[in-house]
């Protein structure tokens, strides 16, 4: 399948000569006079669509993520999808997206094979947007559509959701999974039930087992509507819902840098959005999925599996449990951000033995996968374009060592049947990290007034070791008495003693 009848756009790169000036890509549309156009299909040369894809969600992640993807595929791998987006919710962009006949420029900022590069380009894969509080019947008439085959939908963690006062007949469903249920069963009915005509869904709602979730609410509704026996079975086996793992971050809307942006494009563009280089897609599905979506071709980080378990763990360990491990060592040194704290040699060096040490030994992907999402996630906290602050990422930071570390630590230990020394001096900076100073500042600590409660508390003591062995046996915090581990609460007690006498820069060279 190939793009219909219009040129394809170029692309220009040029050169980066150092990690901290960005490579550019510029693509511009045609100018007719000397005043400064708003980007649409009628001021730029892009391609054309097939509408393939429904898409509930015009916001900043879809557009920075999901239709990167499927532009790269329609440009490298005659993908042909064009995407239909349906504004989920009563206020939207869809108004704004459509003045922009669906175009908008991508600014992709962070490392790249080894340097610090901006890019960016204009994403022509959305062919137009529907806001069904206005126009259900033309939302509605996506179902009749013969070459529809993808959904995709990020409606926030609330999106998927059962409402029991949505009803077939309103217009439009309150609800995500009300909107899809009608969508469907009209699809059903104009298609007498066709086994081709089914959908491959696939949502990238936060949530765990989001595919699953969505088809049991739309089964529910099918059950309250009284849909028949038959639409069921058509859902059941005719219809995909794949569970999803997404990973990016996207600033999203760059405010403040608009100006100087617009005078670099030469054009003015309402929906300019802003995401990381590095990206990843966890798709859980029946292998026939794959098949379908040329990714591997077009060299997209899109993984197809059968089981996206160990890809959340991996994600979960390593990425979220690295920023979790960095915050108290990195802010007790004396860091605030976790750029700065990968760029040090000693908090940086500690973070990176943590990692490979003591967090991959405890995961079964393969040492080459491992090794290559790990240097990745290394690469994003070294990002230039993003500034991640400490104290941001300290939220809760008893809540998000039980559920980002303390599984690695566990596992460590049934595995190599000893302790993993960094992640439990990690451990120890919480602990100091709870006294609320940093060498006469004091820490804004944010978690639930009972954590907080209980630090003050123990901390009025300075008896170290009762400290440490009430902090450890607080099941409240970990789920578990940690002080029944052999050696445990002694390794944690000599770190926060060696941190808080003698510095923590003293400390890690204990290590």
């Amino acid at each position: 399948m190939k793009p219909k009848n219009q040129q394809p756009k170029t692309k220009n790169q040029q050169p980066t000569t150092n990690n901290k000036k960005p490579t550019t890509s510029n693509q511009k549309p045609t100018k007719t006079t000397q005043v400064m156009n708003t980007l649409n299909r009628n001021t730029t040369k892009v391609n054309t669509y097939t509408e393939r894809i429904i898409q509930f969600g015009e916001g900043n992640f879809l557009r920075a993520f999901a239709n990167w993807m499927i532009h790269e595929m329609n440009k490298k791998a005659n993908f042909d999808a064009g995407v239909v987006a349906i504004q989920p919710i009563d206020q939207g962009l869809i108004k704004m997206l459509n003045d922009q006949d669906g175009l908008y420029t991508l600014y992709l900022n962070g490392i790249k094979n080894g340097q610090a590069i901006s890019e960016h380009e204009i994403i022509d894969c959305i062919q137009r947007g529907i806001n069904p509080y206005e126009n259900y019947n033309d939302y509605l008439a996506n179902a009749e559509n013969p070459d529809l085959r993808f959904v995709i939908s990020n409606t926030t963690e609330a999106g998927i959701a059962y409402n029991a006062n949505d009803k077939l007949d309103d217009a439009p469903q309150s609800s995500f999974p009300g909107k899809l249920t009608a969508l469907l069963y009209k699809r059903f009915q104009a298609f007498g039930g066709a086994s081709d005509k089914g959908l491959i869904v696939i949502p990238c709602e936060l949530i765990d087992k989001n595919g699953e979730n969505l088809k049991k609410i739309i089964l529910q509704y099918a059950s309250d509507w009284n849909l028949g026996d038959g639409f069921v079975e058509w859902i059941n086996e005719d219809n995909i819902f794949c569970n999803t793992l997404v990973d990016r971050i996207v600033p999203g809307y760059p405010k403040d840098k608009m100006d100087a942006i617009t005078n670099e494009l030469g054009y003015k563009d309402n929906l300019v959005v802003e995401g990381e280089q590095f990206h990843l897609w966890v798709i859980e599905g029946p292998a026939s999925v794959k098949e379908e979506i040329p990714a591997e071709v077009c060299g997209l980080n899109i993984v197809f599996t059968d089981n996206m378990e160990p890809y959340r763990t991996r994600k979960v360990r390593i990425l979220n449990g690295a920023h979790t491990t960095l915050v108290p060592v990195g802010y007790l040194y004396g860091i605030d951000k976790v750029r700065e704290s990968l760029e040090d040699n000693v908090v940086g060096g500690y973070l990176k033995d943590t990692i490979f040490n003591e967090i991959c030994p405890t995961l079964d992907l393969s040492k080459e996968e491992l090794e290559q999402f790990s240097n990745d996630v290394l690469d994003r906290f070294r990002n230039p374009y993003l500034e991640h602050a400490l104290l941001s990422i300290s939220l809760n930071s008893t809540s998000k060592y039980k559920t980002r570390v303390l599984p690695s630590v566990l596992e460590y230990i049934k595995r190599k049947n000893e302790l993993p020394n960094r992640l439990l001096f990690s451990l120890a900076a919480l602990i100091v990290f709870y006294k609320g100073d940093r060498n006469g500042e004091t820490i804004p600590l944010k978690d639930d007034q009972s954590a907080l409660d209980f630090f003050v508390s123990q901390w009025a003591t300075d008896d170290i070791p009762a400290i440490t062995k009430a902090t450890l046996a607080n099941t409240n915090f970990w789920g578990t008495d940690l002080t029944a581990f052999d050696g445990l609460q002694e390794t944690v007690t000599k770190h926060i003693e060696n941190i808080v006498n003698r510095g923590i820069k003293e400390a890690l060279d204990t290590l």
